[in-house]
């Protein structure tokens, strides 16, 4: 899956990048027919939970979506790929019932 990850006012590391990557192609074992990704990396100045996760999941005729934050950028990448595997299981279950 081809992802692009955006830092917004920092350079991610590779390491984290490939981490994302990671994650997100462990996405396609539940439904292989995701387009793209989008990663949006943000660090805000407020609290501990301070770093933010945005996916933006291409699929065919339709867009997923989901933010998370939280004390690190792999940990809110988790929540944001846990939350999207729900989002790909309900779709995957609205596109049984048509």
């Amino acid at each position: 899956m081809k992802v692009q990850v955006h830092s917004i006012h920092f350079d991610a590391d590779v390491k984290l990048i490939d981490f994302i990557q990671k994650k997100l192609d462990k996405l396609e074992t539940f439904y292989d027919r995701t387009v793209d990704a989008e990663v949006i990396l943000r660090v805000n100045n407020e609290g501990i939970q301070n770093k933010t996760v945005e996916i933006k999941l291409n699929i065919p005729g339709d867009q997923l979506f989901a933010e998370k934050s939280n004390g690190s950028f792999e940990a809110a990448t988790d929540h944001c790929t846990e939350a999207l595997r729900r989002q790909i299981k309900k779709h995957k279950e609205k596109m049984m019932a048509h």
